[in-house]
């Protein structure tokens, strides 16, 4: 199988499904947030999907052995439908084009697609060091208020992830170990880490430590209205 990306038209009830998805994640819904330009699907290449079940079935295994019982994870390895928001600055999705472009790194959601995610350091350790991750949330609305960017058009993934034992970081922390600060703790213990959410979920923002767990099926390209 080769990578691609395949537009879904109106008339696909797939694209039905993904927009609804997309759009009933956001909080504010009493006035329009955003345009919907193009929704594609990403077919993903035989090599990739075989590397995110590699990471379910190690999560898995981990779980059949592990002396915590975790039912989800020994069962699917805990896998979530994820957001996870990044930039285009090329003219995918634009008069029908499903072209990626080779502005590599410069075009975020082209890099993402034929290279995978890549680990990013998130946060400081207690020693000073970084841990890597890929910021993933339950929620578009919280991907688009996340995600750094002055520029109105957008690229919203959706994300099937392989999220394992989650650590969660307690609402009573102290301040020295709230946020993102425990992850270089977290990550050999654990697939990811959950952080804050303030008015989101208790999952909304999760830090997943394997790149090769995400597994981008759909991307919303869309534009960003002015508040």
């Amino acid at each position: 199988m080769i990578l691609s990306l395949s537009e879904l038209g109106v008339e696909d009830s797939g694209r039905n499904i993904v927009e609804i998805i997309f759009k009933s994640s956001w909080l504010k819904k009493d006035t329009p947030f955003c345009k919907i330009e193009r929704i594609l699907k990403v077919q993903n290449t035989q090599r990739t999907i075989q590397r995110f079940e590699d990471c379910r079935d190690a999560v898995k295994s981990r779980a059949l052995i592990s002396t915590r019982k975790n039912p989800r994870c020994a069962a699917d390895g805990n896998e979530l439908l994820r957001f996870h928001c990044t930039s285009i600055s090329c003219t995918l999705g634009a008069r029908g084009s499903s072209s990626l472009c080779d502005s590599v790194p410069g075009c975020g959601v082209c890099t993402i697609i034929r290279h995978g995610f890549q680990g990013k350091a998130v946060a400081e350790g207690d020693q000073g060091g970084a841990s890597k991750g890929v910021r993933t949330t339950a929620s578009s609305g919280r991907a688009h208020d996340s995600f750094n960017c002055t520029e109105g058009r957008r690229a919203m993934l959706v994300c099937r992830v392989i999220a394992g034992r989650v650590r969660r970081i307690a609402d009573d922390a102290p301040p020295e170990e709230d946020g993102l600060s425990q992850l270089s703790a977290a990550a050999g213990s654990y697939d990811s880490v959950a952080g804050f959410a303030g008015i989101y979920s208790n999952l909304e923002e999760l830090v997943v430590y394997n790149p090769k767990a995400i597994l981008p099926c759909f991307v919303v390209i869309y534009k960003a209205m002015e508040s």
